[in-house]
């Protein structure tokens, strides 16, 4: 057994850096840190072994300033080089290509962001209510168009967890008539960084500590918390991955967001801007802390199983993509939201979402490397009336995924594969390169020729052209952004005041826990600072969880309306493909249990028998095929359980007691009620509910199921 040196008095280990944080960002320049006493790096030796004798510190990064890869000091590196303020992004920014193709190249072959996936194949059909804003022939009404949408995670490694707290991606290919047109957002309408520039900064602050490679998949620590709390545009994007967004219960009950404003034009010319947003028919819907934590352990695709047994079962998802429409005026303002910010949302109720069609997944990939982890997608990828705007975190994506993908996917052919292929003719006079799957005839792959009969010929209006918008661009070249992007607050204090109190405890809950995570006070003493700036008693709050006291007053703030869209409490939802677990033993009536899971089937739900041990339940016609034991089975898989028997054994009584801690609906027969009791659960909990039969347990749990939980129960469990 290892023993602490003698008199060498015992440090805390898990410091993050040789030398402590301050809270205020350090101005003086000095040079590197050296490493901790406890690292040390490789041997210096050439690469046939010989010794050079160079220091080890030699080979690590030298000088007290930053510099590009040839040595060069720039003068900022928070913004891209622009065409005046809010002008597009000049191709001549050397720094941003370079700075952005570094970071592209960093991990092979496993994505360096969103490696984490699970996809699906389904059908959009436009219902023609945007035709006469947008000439993209998707959005006529009855055109069906196939799609392959991927979800996933982004700070995870490919092995990482479905259920961690992170920001989920929701990237849509449509192989349009017209071309593939690629839909890249997210489950959250706001993002951490304003300019494409900072990416590489924020994925580097949320990516595990690079000396132990620790933590997986979380945002909990020291580098994360350290960035955002000095890069306050981050504050509304953070504030969302703290509440209850930040732990989807499905991939098939996440909201998508743009995040982007784009351009939509029709056929006359006419443009307006708009924000993409898809509404799951499910309704929004979230995981408790506890439920991810267990989860992260006893199922750890949780996601992905779910999104593919809902569509193997035949509960097929669905999205209505919806826009929000703006006046594209000269500003590109709307009611003093900058619409270029990309840190910034829209109220609901100011700009209305407007569906435009509807989305259905309804087929799993045969193979998940072929398709899922091969899949491209590139928000570049347009067709006739859809263009970007001048966003300059879109502009930088504009670069960042093409070159992205000639990594990953081992050259500029990746269009070639078959999950990327467009649906529409494709005579592009491009040739050769690796992974090269075409053959080409033809001796003139160039324009203009005669050898190849003038062959591909330029499409006129006429053939559907793809529209490029003559939009003036002036201005001074320039490392800046407009006045408009220096609000960093007002989203954030928008969502929190949108949220209900459970949920505003949820975000102090994750908060505490996130920031309780970080090695240095400083960071800690920062970070609740900056939750003044959204509300005084979620800053007191989490000071109070991390023993910090707060001194002076509190920050003055324009009051704000709430915006009840925001919340994912107060209405009702459908309930197909909601999980149902029915317990039940071999003293349980085979008839009316195949009776109620036939029932159950039948409303487009799935049911799931547990019993003690595997097998079937009955015989011949009355079998029941037993899905769970309860060496298998856990609460979290389930959105209600019914009790149909008891058993005198303590996985049972866990199981009922998270299920009743997570404020799920419980019913149960009078077969069932000496488990109810056994497990310590009170008569009159709110959402327990006595039946007379099987059949009717069901009914019980049908007609609470539309509020996805028991929110009545959440007193019973203060947080």
């Amino acid at each position: 057994m290892a023993t602490r040196r003698a008199n060498k008095r015992f440090v805390l280990p898990g410091a993050p850096s040789s030398a402590p944080a301050t809270e205020k960002e350090p101005t003086k320049p000095h040079d590197p840190l050296p490493p901790k006493p406890d690292q040390t790096g490789p041997t210096t030796v050439t690469p046939t072994g010989t010794d050079t004798g160079v220091p080890q510190e030699a080979v690590g990064q030298r000088g007290a300033y930053l510099t590009t890869a040839q040595g060069a000091r720039p003068s900022d590196t928070d913004h891209s080089l622009k065409a005046g303020p809010r002008g597009p992004v000049l191709l001549q920014d050397h720094h941003l290509r370079e700075k952005i193709t570094h970071f592209d190249h960093e991990r092979i072959p496993e994505r360096v962001v969103h490696a984490r996936g699970a996809a699906a194949h389904g059908t959009f059909v436009g219902n023609g209510a945007a035709e006469k804003i947008c000439c993209a022939g998707l959005f006529a009404k009855g055109v069906q168009t196939p799609v392959f949408v991927r979800f996933s995670t982004v700070l995870g490694s490919r092995g990482s967890a479905d259920t961690v707290r992170d920001t989920r991606g929701f990237a849509t290919k449509f192989y349009t008539e017209e071309g593939v047109f690629d839909l890249v957002g997210n489950n959250i309408p706001v993002f951490f960084i304003q300019d494409g520039i900072k990416f590489p900064d924020i994925i580097h602050a949320g990516k595990p500590h690079p000396d132990r490679e620790i933590p997986q998949a979380q945002s909990a620590h020291d580098t994360f918390w350290d960035f955002v709390t000095l890069h306050t545009e981050a504050t509304a994007h953070t504030l969302w991955n703290m509440s209850d967004r930040g732990i989807p219960r499905s991939y098939r009950m996440m909201e998508g967001f743009g995040v982007h404003t784009f351009r939509l034009i029709n056929g006359k010319g006419e443009t307006v801007l708009v924000k993409f947003h898809w509404k799951p028919k499910l309704g929004v819907h979230s995981l408790l802390w506890e439920e991810a934590q267990i989860a992260a352990g006893v199922d750890p695709d949780m996601h992905r199983r779910d999104l593919a047994d809902a569509i193997e079962s035949g509960a097929f998802p669905q999205w209505d993509l919806g826009i929000q429409v703006f006046p594209d005026t000269p500003e590109q303002m709307f009611e003093g939201i900058d619409l270029l910010d990309p840190t910034k949302l829209v109220p609901e109720e100011l700009a209305p979402v407007q569906i435009i069609g509807t989305m259905t997944l309804e087929a799993n990939p045969t193979n998940y490397f072929s398709q899922t982890e091969q899949v491209a997608f590139h928000p570049g990828h347009l067709v006739r009336g859809i263009d970007v705007t001048n966003d300059p975190l879109l502009q930088g994506r504009l670069f960042s995924y093409i070159d992205t993908q000639i990594t990953r996917l081992g050259g500029p052919n990746f269009a070639q594969l078959p999950i990327n292929r467009p649906h529409a003719e494709i005579n592009d006079m491009l040739r050769d390169g690796m992974h090269q799957t075409a053959v080409h005839s033809g001796v003139a792959p160039y324009r203009p020729n005669s050898l190849d009969g003038g062959c591909p010929f330029i499409a006129g209006s006429k053939e559907s052209v793809q529209i490029e918008f003559p939009e003036v661009v002036e201005g001074t070249k320039i490392r800046d952004a407009a006045a408009t992007f220096d609000d960093h607050f007002s989203s954030a204090r928008l969502f929190y005041a949108s949220l209900s109190d459970i949920e505003q405890a949820h975000v102090a809950k994750a908060y505490t826990f996130e920031l309780g995570k970080c090695y240095e006070q400083a960071i800690k003493e920062r970070a609740v600072t900056v939750l003044r700036e959204i509300d005084e008693q979620l800053a007191q709050t989490v000071a109070a969880g991390l023993g910090i006291t707060l001194t002076g007053k509190p920050v003055e703030k324009k009051p704000v309306t709430a915006s009840p869209a925001l919340s994912q409490l107060g209405s009702t939802w459908p309930c197909d493909g909601r999980i149902i677990g029915v317990f039940a033993t071999a003293d349980t009536d085979p008839g009316e249990l195949a009776t109620t899971i036939d029932t159950i089937a039948g409303e487009s739900m799935t049911p799931l028998v547990i019993a003690p041990t595997g097998g079937e339940l009955g015989s011949r016609t009355k079998a029941v095929k037993i899905a769970r034991t309860l060496d298998t089975a856990r609460s979290i898989e389930f959105d209600a359980l019914l009790i149909t028997s008891t058993v005198a054994d303590p996985r049972l009584h866990i199981l009922l007691q998270e299920a009743h801690r997570h404020l799920k609906a419980i019913a149960y027969t009078p077969d069932g009620e000496d488990a109810i009791a056994a497990a310590g659960i009170a008569e009159k909990s709110a959402g327990v509910q006595p039946a007379a039969s099987i059949g009717a347990a069901f009914e019980a749990l049908a007609a609470l199921l539309p509020e996805h939980r028991v929110w009545a129960r959440a007193a019973e469990f203060p947080v």
